[in-house]
Parts: C-alpha cells; structure tokens; sequence
C-alpha cells in the first residue's frame, strides 16, 4: 500500500484528486492492490488501516420519477435503507441503479464509484453517522484509490445533505 496526502500524488492521478486539490481541501489518499478481488468495506479498510466504521460507500439509485438519480454515501459495514433514502429525497420509493448503468451514468465502476467528479452532480446525501468523525474514507475514483476527506468538507463540496439513512 501507498499512501499520500494533497501534496503528493498516487502513481495515476484521477479527477476526485484533482477536483480536491483545485477546492484546496484537505485528504489523503491510499493506493492498494486488489489481489484477492475482495472490495467490501471490511477487506478495504484491513488493507488501509482505518476502521470499518469509517470507510464509507458510493451507492448510485434511480427514483420514483423517470430518469431521477441520488447519490447515498453510508459507512461499507452497513445497508442502505431505501424508505429512508427516498424519505431523504422526497420520492415514494428509490431502487438500486442497475450495475450496468453505472459508469455510462456517473463515470465510474463499480468498486470505484466516488460521490466526487460524476458526469453530472446528482443530488446527494451522506449517512449522519459521519459526522461522528473527523474523517471518513470514500472512493478515490477508481479501484485501488480512496481518499480520507473531512465529512462536513465532503458534505460542502457535493453539495450533500446529512440523513439517517441506514438500517
């Protein structure tokens, strides 16, 4: 593993680093391998050493309305409750975005999905849990990148909101 923060840079530079460097806020970042193909939340935070509680995932869901999407941000050891989430955005119901309209959507692959420099900034919410740190980690953009960001500068830069949305 490797690991840096904004004034050193991974082996490949992707747009969440450069979008954070050009807000000037603060991260750091974490380069790994995938050897053994796991990507859940508990296999990547062993490999960083950061606690599981703190590594947090970049769901992608389509709403009620036809061509709605939310982006949810929740802590990898937790599910996404989906009445909470569309209560979160107003819609009678969200679903999970199919895994094959990921990256044509946001740019991203699946295990390497960021809330951070989507195609198109889609209304977003992270788990209230987060705040509970001073940090939490989040894709860097692609497999084998995350970034540790402040929650609130996370927040302030997507645009977010706060919400309970977890089970």
């Amino acid at each position: 593993m490797r690991t840096g923060d904004a004034s050193t840079s991974p082996q490949i530079k992707t747009n969440v680093l450069r979008l954070l460097e050009g807000a000037q806020i603060p991260f750091r970042w974490y380069e790994y391998e995938i050897t053994d193909g796991k990507l859940d939340a508990q296999s990547l935070a062993a490999r960083i050493h950061e606690p599981p509680e703190q590594v947090f995932k970049t769901l992608v869901t389509c709403g009620a309305t036809p061509r709605t999407h939310f982006v949810f941000v929740i802590p990898g050891t937790t599910e996404l409750d989906l009445k909470k989430a569309a209560k979160a955005c107003g819609q009678k119901y969200v679903e999970m975005l199919p895994q094959r309209e990921l990256l044509p959507l946001t740019g991203y692959v699946h295990g390497g999905c960021s809330p951070i420099g989507q195609r198109k900034l889609f209304p977003t919410w992270i788990d209230e849990t987060a705040i509970l740190f001073d940090y939490i980690c989040v894709s860097g953009g692609r497999i084998g990148l995350n970034i540790a960001v402040n929650p609130e500068a996370l927040r302030a830069f997507v645009g977010a909101e706060f919400a309970d949305l977890c089970m």
